[in-house]
């Protein structure tokens, strides 16, 4: 098996790339399997044996640490840098006290600065909405800056009583009701990280071409991060993007967070490419995956479009109740691997999958998540419906 490597501003991608995977906690190891074989199907079938992916299991989550005594050890961190291209399974983030995620700390690592989270309807699939077929928008989170970078401090600790005591003291803040009892955040957001955000977003648009991105804030309270994150993102625009704007090849608006929640519901054609923060890119993307059927059907990706590593991976969680009962979705993962494929400019494989998912939801053959209470088929299952239509 071989590297894939950046050079000269671009992937270069061998015949049978090694992939690095973690199963992850949960259901991930129900899904994470089907994941690759019907990557592995569609693959063979798309190319004839000629490539064939090398597949790299890392550890990570509540095994590494029964393993390991540590979550998330050096040597997956390495292999994820060394490699470049990975994906995994969905891992448990504790909730209070501990370490603040699995994923935060992969994507702070490798500096994984995009969040891209494509939203789009696929018919046969229920959804809460009349019309969701209306929706077909691509997020661009940013993915290392504001609370991911937060900085807090517990009501009641010395630390708080002394960041308190400099807003009041030091710096005349005077807005704070009960400072006894306050904890404290601070989230950084700065030039660099939303300029490069933004401009990935646009060179998403241009090469896919949609013709419009929204710069999504909340900048009418917070005048200055979120506010400079609008500001930034449109002399960018202006900067970098300006022959395209003139010439009408590319829209930049912006629209207030809550206002583009309400827009989004009422009026979701007309949006297409989302630049937006961390914070709101959360809420925006979970609100859009719910419009066309959950997160179950709801793919993301890690990336750092300057360096090249990217980590693919489910956006759900690691679902506990359901977990080894075989009825677990494995469609975010599997979608989340499109992408992957797509990223390495193997788009036959991933056009394989696509349209082997495209056909299990229109025919309704699908885990029960998705085909109702006491109707679908188990996981593993399901993965073989997609196999034959990939193979057939």
């Amino acid at each position: 098996m071989a590297k894939i490597i950046k050079e000269g501003g671009r992937l270069v991608v061998p015949d049978n790339p090694t992939i690095p995977f973690i199963t992850g906690d949960g259901v991930g190891a129900e899904i994470t399997p089907v994941c690759r074989e019907t990557v592995d199907c569609a693959v063979d079938k798309a190319y004839g044996g000629e490539r064939k992916i090398g597949w790299m299991e890392l550890d990570a989550g509540e095994a590494s640490v029964k393993k390991n005594g540590t979550p998330l050890p050096d040597s997956t961190l390495e292999a994820f840098r060394e490699y470049l291209v990975g994906i995994k399974g969905p891992l448990m983030t504790p909730v209070g006290k501990g370490i603040r995620s699995l994923n935060v700390t992969l994507r702070q690592t490798l500096d994984l600065y995009v969040c891209q989270r494509p939203v789009r309807y696929f018919d046969g699939v229920k959804s809460p909405v009349k019309h969701p077929e209306r929706v077909d928008m691509c997020v661009f989170r940013e993915n290392t800056e504001d609370i991911y970078a937060g900085i807090e401090w517990a009501a009641g600790t010395p630390e708080a009583e002394k960041f308190g005591a400099f807003l009041r003291e030091g710096m005349g803040v005077k807005k704070v009701r009960f400072p006894q009892t306050s904890a404290y955040g601070v989230k950084p957001v700065s030039r660099e990280g939303s300029e490069r955000l933004v401009r990935s977003a646009i060179e998403y648009a241009i090469s896919t071409g949609r013709k419009t991105v929204t710069l999504v804030h909340k900048g009418n309270i917070m005048k200055f991060t979120e506010g400079g994150f609008r500001d930034w993102g449109y002399a960018l625009a202006r900067n970098e993007y300006g022959k395209y704007l003139d010439e009408g090849k590319l829209e930049v608006n912006d629209c207030i967070c809550d206002a583009f929640l309400q827009n989004a519901l009422l009026h979701p054609e007309r949006y297409s490419v989302i630049a937006t923060l961390n914070l709101n890119g959360d809420y925006v993307s979970d609100m859009l995956a719910a419009q066309v059927g959950g997160i179950g059907i709801s793919p993301g990706a890690n990336i750092n479009y300057d360096s090249g590593h990217a980590i693919f991976e489910a956006t759900h969680g690691v679902a506990p109740d359901i977990a080894g009962k075989n009825l677990a979705n494995p469609c975010s993962l599997i979608l989340s691997a499109v992408m992957m494929l797509e990223y390495l400019g193997w788009k036959e494989a991933a056009g394989l999958i696509t349209s082997a998912l495209e056909r299990a939801f229109r025919e309704g053959r699908t885990t029960p998540d998705l085909s109702g209470a006491g109707k679908g088929v188990g996981t593993r299952e399901f993965g073989e419906i997609l196999k034959g239509f990939i193979a057939g």
